[in-house]
């Protein structure tokens, strides 16, 4: 029986993730990409039934919509893979990809769908992470933008090798996304990897 796969495409926000996500979907078969942005809606929705202001920073998004939404993608993420070969989640997972805990508790989950994982980490330079959110123009940034310098400065950027398995080559990929270069170079790289394992 053919091993499946679960990719996680991670990274601190406006790295890149969703254009590489989207383009990664593109070139390989048998894949169901899944954004956890499309899960805003209903975050907002809880928003305006608490009576909350919008703000994705906050103690109460910490508190009440966080975890639920990286459990409801990772949720579906499995079940697509029911059905087929690869699936792809679109997501930051900030604090999940540096948690050997929660790590290794979805490689024992994925074992149930005969899985294994692979996470690709975006590494882009974070000036071109500000000036990526700037044209992005995005209501979810507004906070971030109007305190840059609190909210770079409370973001990790090193690259969370502690997950990485020397056992797999493909359970940890590096993207690296500053420039068009190195965009090309990674593209082909992880595609031709995933591709012909």
């Amino acid at each position: 029986m053919k091993t499946k796969r679960l990719i996680l495409v991670t990274s601190p926000p406006a790295s890149g993730k969703t254009y590489i996500s989207k383009k990664i979907s593109e070139k390989l078969k048998n894949i169901v990409y899944l954004d956890k942005d499309t899960l805003i809606p209903l975050s907002k929705q809880i928003f305006a039934v608490a009576g909350e202001e919008y703000n994705r920073s906050s103690d109460f998004f910490e508190k009440h919509i966080r975890d639920y939404e990286y459990t409801t993608i990772v949720d579906l993420a499995l079940e697509a893979l029911n059905y087929d070969d690869k699936a792809l989640i679109n997501a930051p997972f900030t604090r999940e990809i540096r948690s050997p805990e929660y790590m290794n508790a979805l490689k024992a989950r994925l074992k149930d769908y005969n899985a294994k994982l692979t996470v690709i980490w975006v590494i882009t330079r974070p000036e071109i992470i500000h000036q990526r959110m700037i044209e992005r123009n995005s209501d979810r940034d507004t906070w971030k933008l109007e305190n840059w310098d609190q909210y770079i400065s409370e973001v990790d950027f090193s690259i969370p090798s502690a997950i990485d398995d020397k056992n797999d080559d493909l359970d940890f990929l590096e993207f690296y996304n500053s420039s068009e270069e190195e965009y090309t170079e990674s593209m082909e790289r992880i595609v031709s990897l995933l591709e012909n394992e």
